[in-house]
């Protein structure tokens, strides 16, 4: 299916009615709650659908989903998600930026979760083992691999000696993975300037601060926000010359120069996984918080030879993919 079609698929699903309380109705419903857009996470939803229908459900048969995206506005998630605990949900999918909202609206209902995070060390869970309450998840490990980001760019700009690292202040891992690139930079002898945005005018003025900066290298953080725009993202980075690297594979096929980070598409069927399950009676508190195990490394030679950088052979031969 393209991505075309599946965020028109997505639209229908969305506007389905659900006249009676999920808890009152033959068919459940699960809530799909997102702090971006239909359009940048349409195909990832998608895999989620495929996780039901490994688990025997069926979106539009045997289960419902209710949709519900803020668009990049994080402060609309609380009203979101109380629209979804007033309709009485089965079981609510979150991820980074909604699973705070959703764990503050309700202790009852079902959560499962999608974290760039530490569950625990955030405060969501008790446990990765036995997770506790009403919530359960998976962890992608974007804050554990923000230094790998790092050490992978120095590789290959060696000569680099300033690092430019962009963060949206409003995702709730903002604190964490600032705190961890700082750490990294400190043990590699780099000075790292740290970046906000949150919205597309401070991308603008966040890439024109870099020639200032004198930045020889951009680290991308983790977030929702980024991830709805790794099309402009890349296109930015090109256009002020500045090697950069991102979590996902869409970073360096629109022509950013590397991705490393897990696979989106898998973490989302997991939870699709996890839903199912729950909706046949395991609960949340039994369900282990996974993490990441597939990570991959994408360079793109293309956007290297633009940038006048030469890929050093060990470095291209531990990618996963190659671009050319």
């Amino acid at each position: 299916m393209r991505r075309r079609e599946t965020i028109t698929l997505l639209g229908g699903c969305a506007a389905w009615p659900v006249t009676v309380g999920a808890q009152q109705s033959a068919v459940p419903v699960v809530g799909f709650l997102n702090g971006s857009s239909a359009r940048a996470y349409g195909y990832v939803a998608a895999a989620f659908g495929q996780g039901l229908r490994d688990t025997g459900y069926v979106e539009g048969r045997n289960v419902l989903v209710e949709y519900r995206w803020a668009e990049d506005h994080y402060d609309r998630l609380p009203t979101l998600v109380a629209d979804l605990v007033r309709r009485q949900v089965n079981v609510i999918i979150a991820n980074t930026q909604a699973a705070p909202a959703a764990k503050a609206a309700t202790a009852t209902i079902p959560i499962v979760f999608l974290t760039a995070g530490d569950p625990v060390r955030d405060g969501l869970v008790a446990s990765l083992n036995r997770p506790g309450g009403n919530l359960t998840g998976h962890s992608i490990l974007s804050v554990e691999l923000g230094p790998k980001r790092l050490e992978l760019l120095r590789e290959l700009v060696p000569t680099a000696t300033v690092i430019a690292f962009l963060i949206n202040p409003t995702t709730p891992t903002a604190e964490a993975q600032s705190r961890s690139m700082q750490a990294a930079a400190r043990n590699l002898g780099l000075q790292l300037h740290v970046l906000h945005a949150s919205t597309e005018r401070d991308l603008d003025t966040a890439f024109a601060s870099l020639a200032q900066l004198q930045a020889g290298g951009l680290v991308i953080g983790g977030d929702a926000f980024f991830v709805s725009r790794s099309e402009q993202l890349a296109a930015l980075a090109l256009r002020h010359a500045v090697p950069a690297i991102y979590q996902f594979r869409a970073f360096a096929a629109a022509g950013g120069l590397m991705s490393y980070g897990g696979d989106l598409m898998d973490a989302y069927r997991f939870a699709g996984v996890y839903t199912g399950r729950i909706l046949k009676g395991e609960k949340p508190a039994d369900l282990p918080i996974q993490q990441s195990t597939k990570v991959e490394l994408i360079i793109n030679l293309k956007t290297a030879k633009v940038l006048g950088l030469t890929v050093p052979l060990p470095l291209s031969g531990r990618a996963d993919e190659l671009i050319e």
